[in-house]
């Protein structure tokens, strides 16, 4: 967007540009940033987890609802919490809590165009694993745009917001920091991406009303609520 005559800055729509024109490298986490929030696969996900916590730990789902709740908040995720307290196949931790129905993802044609358009390569970096992925990609449609899908196992099991995943993450895709954007909806995960210069988008539900948290406030460049949308506005100005 050119700037205003006689403007003595730029817009918020060109710095918005000059704060992307360097990207060469697109991570975008996967749930609830990929697809919108309110599709909510996290509450199908949470009752599979809850089911595998009791049964694993001998105690009722009730009881297990209120571990799985502490495990994540203390630990990251709550397969780190099992893995630190419990000892637990990881694989089928995994596969349980990730059988679930993804008919509610919509397919993303404006999402899937963008990305088309988007200039560099594109990442997906989840602390899910990868069948889990590969089936929310395929619902939505977009599969075929990503060099590669970082998940929890290649992660070695560490989740983020954990420094380690990122690094491991670099270090298997090559990506470089200061040539790269992320895109989460969890503002803690974006704290290490903008301490490496990334620049940093959350994706929220309504990004006009949201206020960050005071601890993620420094970490965040951009909030949006429509990623397509978002970087429909970069795709033009960057090719």
């Amino acid at each position: 967007m050119p700037i205003k005559p006689g403007a003595n800055k730029p817009s918020k729509d060109q710095r918005k540009l000059e704060a992307f024109a360097h990207v060469e490298h697109w991570v975008f986490d996967l749930d609830n940033t990929l697809y919108p929030a309110h599709t909510d696969l996290f509450s199908q996900i949470n009752v599979r987890i809850s089911e595998f916590v009791s049964r694993h730990l001998g105690i009722s789902e009730e009881e297990a609802h209120v571990k799985r709740s502490a495990y994540y908040h203390k630990y990251g995720t709550t397969l780190s919490g099992l893995m630190a307290e419990h000892e637990i196949d990881p694989a089928a931790y995994l596969a349980h809590a990730h059988d679930i129905d993804y008919s509610k993802v919509a397919r993303a044609p404006d999402l899937n165009k963008v990305l088309a358009d988007l200039p560099g390569k594109k990442y997906v970096f989840t602390n899910g694993d990868l069948p889990h992925a590969q089936r929310t990609l395929s619902a939505l449609g977009i599969e075929g745009h990503f060099e590669e899908v970082f998940d929890i196992v290649a992660a070695d099991l560490v989740p983020k917001p954990h420094p380690d995943a990122y690094s491991m993450f670099l270090e298997q895709t090559g990506v470089v920091p200061s040539k790269a954007a992320m895109f989460e909806d969890l503002g803690k995960n974006l704290i290490v991406p903008k301490s490496l210069e990334m620049q940093t988008v959350h994706i929220v539900p309504d990004a006009l009303q949201h206020v960050p948290d005071d601890a993620h406030h420094g970490s965040i460049d951009y909030i949006t609520d429509d990623l397509a949308l978002f970087l429909s506005g970069l795709t033009k100005s960057l090719k």
